[in-house]
């Protein structure tokens, strides 16, 4: 079962107030439902929603709602639930806000329809169940709505948005496409639905990912160091072998001494633990810091040798 459809699932399990489902119908017929020959039909492939849908309408309108199996266009994908009202399409029209009093349409719902933070989410849960999906967040992080309206879609949108989703538009070849791509608003999205189940799901997926990242990162910045520190002693070793081929180390000052016979003795350590072992075997304290200082020394001689040479 797909990421979406558990979800779908979920968010039809949820017990509404009266407003919050006529808000939730209102969002699925309007982007669902047509008309024809007085009925009013809606179509899911999702046994759930339809089931939901029927029950939501008969108990808000006291009528008979049928189902029926029909094929579906995709021949590859499952029969489509074909849900038909025939009795009281008028009234329950003008209930979800579809038409107005005189039965002209209305390019969005009135006010009241979504006049409350819990109508809002009800209405967008009513959108979402016939026209959303989100990817499954172990994938990638994407949702989107597609509308065929435009004047729906930017409404929809601008509901989205009150909650600070960033929620975007896309004018595609059939209708709108509305989708969030960051991966912490999509988790808000769902919470906004009311999908607990799945906003536990999300989370955990986006938290395990982020540690990932971040431990990556950390790898490849500790790998970025460990391979300037190698760089850094081949090249000091580098320079240790042409003073020591072109004079007597013996005159070099103790400390410098010193630092060129341990870097040699221990060539792949850093230079804090390079002053540690220093510091360690000789019991005379060393900083990184005054290390790194002696083999400065010891680059400014090597290059002072290498120019000699050239003249």
């Amino acid at each position: 079962m797909s990421f979406s459809i558990s979800t779908k699932n979920e968010i039809t399990t949820l017990k509404n107030s009266k407003s919050e489902s006529i808000a939730e119908l209102s969002g699925l017929i309007r982007n669902n439902g047509y008309l024809e020959n007085n009925n009013l039909y809606l179509t899911t492939e999702n046994n759930n929603i339809a089931e939901a849908m029927k029950e939501i309408l008969e108990n808000l309108y006291e009528i008979k709602v049928k189902i029926n199996k029909i094929d579906n266009l995709n021949l590859f994908k499952n029969k489509l639930n074909l849900i038909e009202i025939s009795s009281k399409v008028e009234f329950i029209l003008q209930d979800i806000g579809y038409y107005n009093k005189k039965n002209e349409y209305l390019e969005v719902p009135p006010n009241y329809i979504v006049g409350s933070n819990e109508e809002i989410r009800a209405y967008l849960r009513g959108v979402f169940l016939c026209t959303g999906s989100i990817n499954d967040p172990k994938t990638s992080y994407h949702m989107e709505l597609t509308i065929n309206r435009k004047e729906e879609a930017i409404f929809v949108q601008k509901l989205l948005n009150m909650f600070e989703l960033n929620a975007k538009i896309l004018n595609r070849d059939k209708g709108y496409m509305i989708y969030i791509k960051e991966a912490e608003r999509i988790s808000d999205y769902l919470k906004l639905l009311k999908a607990n189940k799945a906003v536990l799901y999300y989370e955990n997926i986006r938290v395990y990912h982020e540690e990932k990242n971040k431990t990556n990162r950390l790898n490849n910045c500790e790998q970025a160091n460990i391979d300037k520190m190698i760089h850094s002693a081949s090249k000091q070793l580098e320079q240790i072998s042409l003073i020591e081929k072109h004079m007597n180390i013996e005159l070099l000052d103790d400390k410098t001494k010193e630092a060129l016979i341990y870097r040699k003795k221990y060539p792949e350590t850093s230079l804090k633990e390079l002053s540690e072992i220093i510091s360690l075997e000789t019991g005379k304290k060393i900083t990184k810091s005054g290390l790194n200082h002696r083999f400065r020394k010891i680059k400014e001689l090597a290059e002072k040798i290498a120019k000699d040479l050239v003249l």
